[in-house]
């Protein structure tokens, strides 16, 4: 059995597309919202939340609407299709407005700009689940931590475009100069959004695919976890998996809200307490990000050959390890050693274990026609701990910010305990070894 490298890739256009937006959202509406409105850093972080809130209910309802979708081109590349379209259509109006107020300011430009903000952060939300539950739809179970792993690896690359991109445009550019105009970065990515879709919709057979998909799932009942009620016409999932699935969520929410405070703090803590430049603060997410990239693929073949949750609970050890390692260094030094860069190597190397295989172990436990919700789920349960952690860290921080590191250790060390309640969802299928480990088709 073989993974089909070129088809995922193709897939994993779509979520390219998605990781260029959010990392534009990220780098550029903060500095609008702030520079050009003038709104304070709580105002400012609210409106930064909205995107983690309203995924709490869009992902999940539309990840399970495009479950029940039956359409010529196939149940997600509808809501691709529709969501990409307006997400571009009503982005473009951002900088435009952005623009008006620096040249012209009137109260209700602010107002606008924060309702196309929420419809563009709604058209996003519709079709990142379908986008996500693609890749399992056409990929065999035994297969999806290497087709995870590509897919991940597409979305770094979506975001890396961003970066290159934006250095290329704003080089030179400084606040102190005057307005900055960033409709040139949002046409690029518009531009990134509207060839992705191109690809996918072109390239990417969908109903065939399925299809596929299906007469392999028939042909192998056993790596089925669900089952038929008395009826004999609904499959329900047994009450261990469903024990299972509710310790998985419960994991996957507790490694984001331990990873997510590091994320949002660390650059903070780095840039106060040991007096870095935030350049210098920043290479150190980014080289925690770099051993994150070359680990996904690896980290697909590992979960191949001991399995998806013995791989998570590896990159959960040495993830909380790692932040344990830099709580005790902080309370020894006040400054910077060139030594914590191993320490970021190894978070992003347990990132990577972590996170290509636990969706993958999320939609193992439904049945084929549930993916798109069970993909919902388990971006609810992640975005709900990326709402909760920066307040919960934040609070903690003030308080003292040598708990920033152990805040995470303790919250990724939960993540492992509750993993080991985990006896569902994991790969029965056991890889080659040597080089016929890295063997997939073109």
């Amino acid at each position: 059995m073989k993974l089909n490298v070129k088809r995922t890739i193709l897939v994993g256009f779509a979520f390219l597309s998605i990781s260029a937006f959010w990392q534009m959202y990220d780098n550029k509406i903060p500095l609008i919202l702030q520079n050009t409105f003038g709104l304070n850093e709580t105002i400012t972080g609210t409106i930064m939340a909205a995107d983690n809130i309203l995924a709490l209910f869009l992902l999940p309802f539309f990840g399970g609407l495009s479950d029940r979708c039956q359409s010529r081109i196939g149940k997600r590349k509808p809501f691709i299709l529709t969501g990409t379209l307006l997400a571009v259509a009503l982005m473009i109006f951002l900088p435009i407005i952005d623009n008006k107020y620096a040249t012209a300011p009137t109260a209700f430009l602010p107002i606008l700009f924060i309702v196309i903000l929420a419809l563009t952060l709604i058209a996003m939300g519709t079709y990142r689940s379908p986008a996500v539950a693609l890749m399992p739809d056409v990929t065999p179970k035994p297969l999806r931590s290497k087709g995870n792993a590509i897919i991940n690896l597409m979305g770094a690359i979506g975001g890396v475009l961003f970066l290159i991109v934006n250095t290329v445009i704003y080089s030179g550019s400084k606040i102190s100069d005057g307005h900055i105009n960033y409709l040139p970065i949002f046409l690029v990515v518009a531009g990134i959004m509207l060839v992705s879709l191109f690809i996918v919709m072109f390239f990417v057979n969908e109903p065939k695919l399925a299809a596929e998909q299906a007469e392999y799932e028939s042909a192998h009942p056993e790596e089925q976890l669900t089952e038929m009620d008395d009826s004999g016409k609904k499959e329900i999932m047994p009450r261990p998996v469903r024990k299972s699935l509710i310790f998985l969520l419960l994991s996957v929410a507790f490694w984001y809200i331990g990873y997510n405070a590091v994320t949002t703090w660390f650059s903070v803590y780095a840039t106060n307490q040991w007096d870095m430049s935030d350049g210098n603060a920043t290479l150190c997410l980014t080289i925690a990000t770099v051993g994150a990239i070359a680990t996904y693929i690896p980290s697909g073949v590992i979960a191949g050959k001991i399995g998806r949750a013995k791989t998570i609970k590896i990159g959960a050890a040495l993830l909380s390890s790692a932040f344990a390692v830099a709580f005790i260094y902080t309370l020894f030094a006040t400054s910077f050693h060139w030594s914590l860069y191993i320490v970021f190597v190894a978070v992003g190397i347990a990132w990577a274990l972590i996170n290509v295989n636990s969706l993958p172990m999320v939609v193992e436990m439904c049945s084929g026609g549930d993916i798109g919700k069970f993909t919902g789920y388990y971006y609810a349960f992640s975005m709900s701990a990326q709402v909760i952690t920066p307040i919960l860290s934040g609070t903690l921080y003030r308080v003292n910010p040598k708990t920033l590191f152990i805040y995470a250790a303790v919250a990724v060390l939960i993540s492992f305990t509750t993993m080991l309640f985990v006896k569902h969802g994991d790969s029965k299928f056991q890889a080659k070894t040597g080089l016929e480990a890295f063997d997939m088709e073109d």
